[in-house]
């Protein structure tokens, strides 16, 4: 559902240039911050309840997540030729970069010098690490204020990131407790 503070829908081209500026300046990774700025920051067309809710959907189907996250976006900004529009533009840049520099890669990796282009890379995901770390304080700070969904987010944490239980097995508990503590929270 758009966001009603704006007085209507984006127009194609404008959904297609702001997911093509998103797909082209989000190097190394960090797209879902940029998507966030881009689209609630920027030009507030969803708003963070939006966001997450799009995104916790993008990341229950199957696919890449961010392409996924286009693909609702879009459609609920502009139907199916918002989707097609915000797909084509978040992938077109990075197809076309992604095509030429794999293919020099490739032709160098017999090169001396191989080894500055793998430091390359590894500091380029080094960033997109701690752009998404970034993205997710500000998500927290804004959306995290009761305790319900703080406890909810520290099991999480906890889980995966500190006890290694597997993705799916800590989804397929916490996202029952989570509908659970929303309800009683919002009842309350």
């Amino acid at each position: 559902m758009p966001n009603r503070s704006t007085p209507g829908p984006p127009s194609l081209p404008a959904l297609f240039l702001s997911f093509l500026t998103i797909g082209s300046t989000s190097f190394g990774g960090g797209l879902l911050g940029w998507i966030r700025r881009e689209l609630v920051e920027r030009r507030a067309w969803i708003d963070d309840t939006q966001f997450l809710v799009y995104y916790g959907l993008s990341q229950m189907v199957p696919g890449a997540t961010n392409v996924n996250l286009s693909v609702i976006i879009g459609s609920q900004l502009r139907g199916v030729a918002g989707a097609l529009m915000a797909v084509a533009g978040l992938l077109l840049i990075p197809l076309v970069i992604l095509l030429s520099l794999g293919a020099v890669y490739f032709a160098a990796s017999e090169l001396p010098a191989s080894h500055l282009i793998n430091a390359a890379l590894v500091g380029a995901g080094a960033a997109a690490i701690g752009f998404n770390i970034a993205t997710g304080l500000r998500l927290g700070q804004r959306n995290l204020r009761r305790i319900g969904p703080l406890l909810v987010a520290g099991v999480i944490i906890v889980g995966i990131g500190i006890l290694g239980f597997p993705l799916l097995e800590v989804v397929v508990v916490m996202v029952p407790i989570s509908l659970a503590v929303t309800l009683v929270e919002r009842a309350a």
